[in-house]
């Protein structure tokens, strides 16, 4: 976002002079007005600015009339919308009420059991709200269940694999998800940068340097997902990993795994909401027919937040938006520096040289190909890591909307447009009965 920088020099001036007047330490006056949570309202830039809020409850945006990039050809078509509420609830089944009985208009949904089970109710059969699956065409998001790295436990990339090997995505997919997804492997997921087959000349060009500080795979095809045979507890999956976890120096005492530091092995889950328990809990009973003590802890969302911003936690699940053209952000995600920032997004902590020059590489490219190879090498070395247990992906949204909307036949090359391309359609909601 750009944000202008005469406004908060402005602001700042007056937060130094506030700060004089109350006496505040030197430690408080040492922040900035741009870095002081505030309820005022920046100036922006936007097709938008912000209007009515609480905190907590639902924040609008109402679009700005006289808004300078209003005939600019990438936004023709969009922004079609006086005003938008974002309304917040704890849960999602509590906003999902909301939405059935027309507090909220538009629902995008995330949980394929809710999808496939859940949409049985008066407004759907009788028309007025549609339930649609529209194709994104877009990166997919990097989604898994992350390691701490930080951790000692987790140091050992074997461990690592080994855990990873615990997880049946067959089995939960069917049983669970209603076989509605795929089973995600890349970093650069559905997109020219993904790895595939050997690395090209011009990956082993940049990878060849740190070829005595990376892993073996990292030369020869990418490290993909185990694939099991979908009955929950996958025996052949299992003894590997167990044998991973005794190369590694873990030990079997009776029915408990021991680390080599002669520690139980236990691991905390930490999440803020439930909905991926049903997911989580056949993953827990493999860990714990390998002797590992695994536990899940749900916290309310700012001692989560708080948790994250300290790196305090052993595995939690997290999705990462991608992107068409990555660039020097991919260094919050995994370079060395944000492994030490607290608050980045580099949540795993994972350092390493070679990652570290490639996403430089990448932050530097000229040319889309340039990138792409540098793409495909990063993804090489990040897959053969194994810091995550990668989850899922799919290649549609799931939204459901009141139908009072309407919205162009052409979807974006890579998104769905929705609600950014959709306009109010007035008749429409005179039919349903909801015209404002």
């Amino acid at each position: 976002p750009i944000f202008s920088k005469a406004y908060w020099e402005r602001e700042n001036a007056e937060k130094i002079r506030t700060d004089a007047v109350q006496g505040l330490s030197e430690a408080n006056k040492g922040e900035t007005a741009f870095e002081v949570v505030t309820l005022k309202p920046p100036l922006g830039s936007g097709a938008y600015k912000v209007g009515k809020f609480e905190p907590g409850r639902f924040i609008e945006f109402e679009r700005v009339p006289d808004y300078w990039g209003n005939k600019l050809p990438v936004n023709v078509g969009t922004s079609n919308f006086d005003n938008i509420r974002y309304v917040y609830y704890r849960e999602r089944p509590i906003a999902f009420e909301a939405f059935k009985n027309g507090t909220v208009s538009f629902h995008q949904e995330f949980t394929s059991r809710n999808w496939a089970l859940g949409y049985d109710f008066p407004a759907i059969r009788d028309g007025r709200i549609k339930k649609e699956n529209i194709p994104n065409n877009a990166p997919t998001s990097t989604q898994g269940w992350l390691f701490n790295l930080r951790r000692e436990q987790f140091k050992d990339p074997r461990v690592r694999q080994a855990i990873g090997l615990a997880f049946d995505f067959e089995w939960v997919n069917k049983n669970i998800m209603f076989s509605s997804y795929e089973r995600l492997n890349s970093y650069f997921q559905n997109t020219d940068m993904e790895a595939k087959g050997l690395p090209s000349p011009e990956e082993l060009a940049l990878l060849e340097p740190f070829r005595a500080s990376l892993p073996e795979a990292v030369f020869g095809e990418p490290v993909m997902a185990p694939v099991s045979d979908g009955s929950g507890s996958d025996r052949n999956l299992l003894r590997k990993a167990f044998e991973l976890l005794k190369a590694a120096g873990c030990e079997l005492k009776g029915a408990t795994l021991h680390l080599p530091n002669g520690r139980p092995f236990e691991i905390e889950f930490l999440a803020f909401d439930p909905s991926m328990q049903p997911h989580t809990l056949p993953f827990h009973r493999n860990l714990e027919l390998l002797g590992i003590k695994p536990r899940s802890r749900i916290v309310d969302a700012s001692q989560y937040q708080a948790r994250m911003n300290e790196f305090d936690f052993d595995i939690v699940s997290r999705a990462i938006g991608g992107s068409t053209t990555p660039g020097e952000g991919m260094d919050d995600l995994y370079g060395s520096r944000g492994a030490v920032r607290k608050g980045s997004y580099n949540i795993s902590g994972i350092a390493h040289p070679a990652i570290d020059a490639l996403i430089d590489k990448v932050a530097k490219a000229h040319s889309r190909e340039e990138l792409n190879i540098s793409c495909r090498a990063l993804d090489r070395v990040l897959r053969a890591g194994y810091y995550w247990v990668p989850m899922w992906y799919k290649a549609v949204d799931w939204y459901a909307y009141w139908d009072e909307y309407s919205r162009p036949e052409m979807l974006p090359r890579y998104g769905t447009g929705a609600p950014g391309t959709w306009w109010y359609d007035i008749e429409k909601a005179k039919r349903i009965g909801r015209a404002s």
